[in-house]
C-alpha cells in the first residue's frame, strides 16, 4: 500500500485545491444540509457548468466529449478535495457518476450527442430507477413491466427510494420484458423522460425533514425502442455496468465523524466521561481503519488496476458509525438532545439531521445485509446462499 501521491498526482492534487479555493468556500462543518432546493438546484448547476467549461467535471471522461481524459486516480483526488469544500455536487452524483455513464457504453451516437453534453455543462440532471417496493436489494427481482407495441415499449409499474426523480429531467430505467426466463435474463434498460406524460412522481418525506428520494408511477408509458440501451433481455448486464461505475466514489463520507463529536463534548464537558473516552476511542480506529482500506483502493486505481469487491466494506462501516456517533451526540445532550431546530439545537442540529438521515444511508446503494453478503462470498470466499429461483423462469414466482 502506497501512502503518499506520486509527483504527478501531488501536482494535480494542487491545482484542484487551487481551483476549489479560487470559487469555493472551505466547508465549516461536516453536516446534510443542501437547504433551500430551488437556491440548491440553481448553485449546483452553475458550480458544474464550471467545472466543465475547466474539465473537472469528469476527470476520467475522454476530452473529446468534455472531459479531461484522466485518470481514476485523479478523479479520487478530485473527489477528496472537492468533498473539503461547500460544493454543491448532490443533484449530479447518480446521473454523471453513473447514468451517463451507461449512456456512453450502451447508447447510440444521436443518444450521445443528445444527452452527455447537457448533462455534464449542468443543463440536465438524471436518476437512476431500479429499486421498487417488493425488489430493493433484490433489482432483479423487480416487476415493472415494458411491452413491444410496434417501434414503442409501453411501461407499467413502480419504483421507489429514487434520488433526485422530483427534479431530474431524465433517466435510465431497468425494467421486466421476458418474464418466462430467469429473472436476471428478462431485463431491459431504457432510457425515460421525466417528465413525459405517464410518469408520476411522489417525493417521500423522510424522517430527517427531507425529500430527496421518491416513489416513481408509470402508467401506458410510451417509450422509443431507440431509446433502449443494449438488446433486450441484457438489462442485467447493462445494470452491472452501472454499478461498477460507484467505485469511483471513494472521496469523503457525509455526516459529522468524531472529530465533530470530539469538538463537542470539548464544549460540552463530556470528555471527562470514561465511558465516552472509550467509544471515542473505538470511532477514532474505525476511522483510521476505514482510511487504510480507501488507501488499498487507491493503491489499485494509480496502479491503474480495478478496485475488488472488498471496496464494499466502506459502506457498511461508515454508514453504521455514522448513526452510532449521532446517537451518542444526541444521548449527550439530555433533553436538548429532541430538539431538531438548527436555529436552537446544539451544534445547528448536525447530529439530530445526521442521525434520522443515516438508516437511509445503510439502505441506498445496498443494504448492510447485501453488503456483507458481499463481502462474505467474493472478500472472503465463503459459499454462497442458497437460491431456489436460479434457474427457474420469473413468472412461476
Amino acid at each position: 500500500m502506497d501512502f503518499k501521491d506520486s509527483p504527478e498526482e501531488a501536482e494535480f492534487r494542487a491545482e484542484a485545491n487551487a481551483f476549489l479555493s479560487q470559487h469555493l468556500q472551505p466547508k465549516v462543518a461536516n453536516g446534510i444540509r443542501p437547504g433551500n432546493r430551488d437556491d440548491f438546484l440553481k448553485r449546483a448547476k452553475d458550480w458544474q457548468k464550471i467545472k466543465a467549461e475547466n474539465r473537472f467535471a469528469q476527470i476520467t471522461w475522454p476530452r473529446e466529449i468534455g472531459g479531461r481524459g484522466g485518470s481514476p486516480m485523479q478523479q479520487v483526488i478530485w473527489n477528496q478535495e472537492e468533498s473539503k469544500f461547500d460544493a454543491p455536487t448532490a443533484p449530479f452524483a447518480i446521473g454523471l457518476g453513473m447514468c451517463v455513464p451507461t449512456v456512453i457504453a450502451f447508447g447510440s451516437d444521436e443518444h450521445k450527442q443528445r444527452y452527455v453534453q447537457k448533462a455534464l455543462f449542468g443543463e440536465e440532471i438524471w436518476c437512476q430507477l431500479f429499486s421498487e417496493p417488493a425488489a430493493g436489494s433484490d433489482v432483479a427481482g423487480l416487476k415493472t413491466k415494458a411491452v413491444k407495441d410496434g417501434d414503442e415499449w409501453v411501461i407499467n409499474g413502480q419504483k421507489v427510494w429514487t434520488s433526485g426523480a422530483h427534479y431530474s429531467d431524465y433517466g435510465i430505467v431497468l425494467v421486466r420484458t421476458d418474464p418466462d426466463v430467469p429473472k436476471h435474463k428478462g431485463l431491459t434498460m431504457f432510457i425515460i423522460d421525466m417528465k413525459q406524460e405517464g410518469v408520476e412522481v411522489r417525493p417521500i418525506h423522510q424522517a430527517s425533514g427531507g425529500k430527496e428520494f421518491n416513489e416513481v408511477y408509470f402508467t401506458d408509458v410510451r417509450i422509443p425502442d431507440k431509446d433502449r440501451l443494449g438488446e433486450p433481455g441484457m438489462g442485467w448486464k447493462v445494470a452491472l455496468v452501472t454499478l461498477m461505475n460507484e467505485r469511483l466514489a471513494v472521496g469523503g463520507s457525509p455526516g459529522p465523524d468524531w472529530a465533530e463529536i470530539m469538538d463537542y463534548a470539548r464544549s460540552s464537558g463530556s470528555m471527562t466521561d470514561a465511558a465516552f473516552r472509550a467509544k471515542l476511542a473505538d470511532w477514532y480506529v474505525a476511522a483510521q481503519g476505514y482510511k487504510l482500506t480507501k488507501f488499498r483502493t487507491q493503491t489499485a486505481l494509480s496502479k491503474g488496476e480495478t478496485p475488488g469487491p472488498e471496496n464494499s466494506i466502506g459502506k457498511v462501516i461508515t454508514a453504521n458509525h455514522l448513526q452510532d456517533i449521532c446517537n451518542s451526540a444526541i444521548e449527550m445532550q439530555d433533553h436538548f438532545g429532541i430538539i431538531s431546530d438548527k436555529e436552537h439545537a446544539p451544534s445547528d442540529a448536525i447530529f439530530q439531521e445526521s442521525f434520522m438521515w443515516a438508516p437511509g444511508l445503510r439502505i441506498a446503494g445496498g443494504t448492510d445485509e447485501i453488503l456483507k453478503n458481499i463481502i462474505a462470498e467474493r472478500v472472503l470466499g465463503l459459499p454462497q446462499d442458497v437460491r431456489v429461483d436460479k434457474d427457474k423462469a420469473f413468472s412461476e414466482f
